[in-house]
């Protein structure tokens, strides 16, 4: 079937797939734009700096709930005034918020991106970052929850994506 018979009948191929030169091109730009939680993860466990520092941009009663250890606390609405006290622009820099429900962490990269920040989004947010079994902190101290086996391996150091 060609992919115009298909598109008569199936809602995916209803819009055609774009050229593979295309997909490249936004596949290789997303990932310029995005790091995912797995990734952030393993670059902050090894050894030495990971390149990057990490930002919560949720308000203090989210972060004391729970936050990625090491993170830098920076609301986005505070950005403008106190972003360039806390951060260094030759380093850069990955957001998070909730998690993909929530665009938080999208306002929060634009907001550093405007005052001339390197920026990554951290896709999933904390959510994302608990649900794959992650340590956290709390304002109570260290957590972890065991990991939701719908979002991460069980058995295996990585995905293998």
């Amino acid at each position: 079937m060609t992919v115009a018979a298909a598109s008569a009948v199936n809602p995916v191929l209803r819009v055609a797939p774009a050229a593979p030169a295309e997909a490249a091109a936004y596949f290789r730009a997303a990932l310029a734009f995005h790091a995912d939680v797995s990734d952030v993860a393993a670059a902050l466990a090894a050894d030495g700096d990971p390149g990057f520092v990490v930002l919560d941009s949720r308000s203090t009663a989210s972060w004391d709930q729970g936050h990625v250890p090491g993170a830098v606390h920076l609301p986005t609405a505070l950005i403008p005034e106190q972003a360039e006290r806390l951060l260094d622009k030759s380093v850069p820099v990955v957001t998070y918020c909730w998690g993909p429900g929530c665009n938080g962490a999208t306002r929060a990269a634009l907001a550093l991106a405007e005052l001339g920040f390197q920026v990554k989004e951290m896709l999933g947010g904390f959510e994302y970052w608990a649900r794959e079994g992650f340590a956290y902190e709390t304002w109570e101290g260290a957590a972890r929850r065991e990991a939701d086996p719908l979002t991460a391996p069980v058995d295996a150091e990585d995905c293998g994506c």
